[in-house]
């Protein structure tokens, strides 16, 4: 025991020293606030339906804000807010979408909101994260944590004036750590709709206005 508690020590300050040395990807992108920009964003969940497929649904109303230093990404804060009224699913059943907006669901009328705010951000490599935070539903908050692929991005141009940024995230929760448990199978059975439920999010961001560079002083002319 006192081996294995010796070699699980050094594990993990190896693990600590290797997160130590990443270096993120170098940009030149300018520290600031970021927004979402809705027109190029998406966020799509699945849910095993009966054990015979990975039920498909998203959300079209959600927001997002990011304060980011890329020189310091591990300091970078996110909040995001979703509408669950903007549920939309493939042809649904009548009556369907009033029934996950009612009490055994989302609750949509009490709890109009999900939010997530970020408590720490750890470097995965130069290009990915995983982002933890307090993620609220259905009036319950537990922490849920993303994993993050910086895209790329650019500090903005003349014809394009602010900075943009992107990336996509996933991840996962099981929805009955808040408080949303109808439906789910009895051990043993797939009769019902999963417990655990994947996210994927695609989502860029406009940031501070990009500013030309000062005009170099016209050298004098001879006389």
């Amino acid at each position: 025991m006192k081996r294995f508690f010796v070699l699980a020590l050094a594990f993990n300050a190896a693990g600590a020293a290797h997160a130590a040395d990443i270096k993120p990807i170098a940009t030149d992108l300018p520290k600031g606030t970021y927004t979402l920009d809705p027109a190029h964003a998406s966020l799509s969940f699945k849910v095993n339906h009966l054990g015979f497929s990975n039920y498909t649904a998203r959300f079209s109303r959600f927001d997002a804000k990011l304060m980011l230093d890329p020189k310091r990404p591990a300091k970078a804060s996110l909040t995001a807010t979703i509408d669950p009224r903007s549920l939309e699913l493939n042809t649904p059943p009548a009556g369907f979408l009033d029934q996950l907006m009612g009490d055994q669901w989302f609750d949509a009328a009490k709890f109009p909101a999900v939010t997530f705010k970020s408590t720490k951000v750890s470097l995965t490599n130069i290009d990915t994260a995983e982002v933890t935070g307090d993620f609220t539903m259905h009036g319950i908050t537990k922490p849920v944590t993303l994993s993050i692929k910086f895209n790329g991005g650019w500090p903005g141009m003349e014809m394009d004036p602010h900075a943009r940024i992107g990336f996509s995230a996933e991840g996962s929760l099981k929805r009955s750590d808040f408080g949303m448990g109808f439906g789910i199978p009895a051990p043993g059975t797939n009769l019902g709709v999963g417990d655990e439920v994947s996210f994927a999010i695609e989502a860029e961001f406009t940031g501070p206005e990009w500013k030309a560079p000062p005009a170099s002083p016209s050298s004098a002319k001879p006389q």
